[in-house]
């Protein structure tokens, strides 16, 4: 696969060759305030195929509903997150799947933090789904 995408401004720009390891729909609170929406999706990749074409992302150190740290990346000019990297995924990083140049593809095959969801988002049957943080 060979998978390009970037920031809303077009700052920062980006590439993805190979295959996805993960796609997840977060509901944790934080992942609800970060994206504005019910949940908060990710792209789990490989970091070492994974790289910035164009631009230089501003970093953002936080903390996890879960408690682990992680490492945020973000547009300096229109402030759209890119990807994070948390520290419990090393050799990782999450790309956020709204910044791709393509998203007709996109089917979240797990489900995390459901025990926050929003009543209303229904979690489909063939995913799969835990209540917090998967170990």
């Amino acid at each position: 696969m060979h998978i390009t995408g970037g920031c809303q401004c077009g700052t920062i720009r980006y590439e993805f060759k190979g295959e996805p390891v993960q796609q997840v729909a977060c509901h944790c609170t934080e992942c609800q305030h970060q994206s504005g929406s019910a949940f908060g999706m990710t792209l789990v990749v490989n970091a070492n195929d994974f790289r910035i074409t164009r631009g230089e992302v501003k970093l953002y150190h936080s903390t996890s509903t879960s408690g682990r740290r992680k490492l945020g990346a973000f547009c300096p000019e229109c402030g759209n997150r890119i990807y994070h990297q948390p520290e419990w995924r090393q050799g990782r990083i999450s790309i956020k799947p709204g910044t791709l140049d393509d998203t007709s593809w996109l089917k979240p095959d797990v489900h995390i933090w459901t025990g926050s969801k929003q009543a209303w988002v229904i979690i489909p049957a063939d995913a799969k789904a835990y209540e917090t943080q998967p170990g």
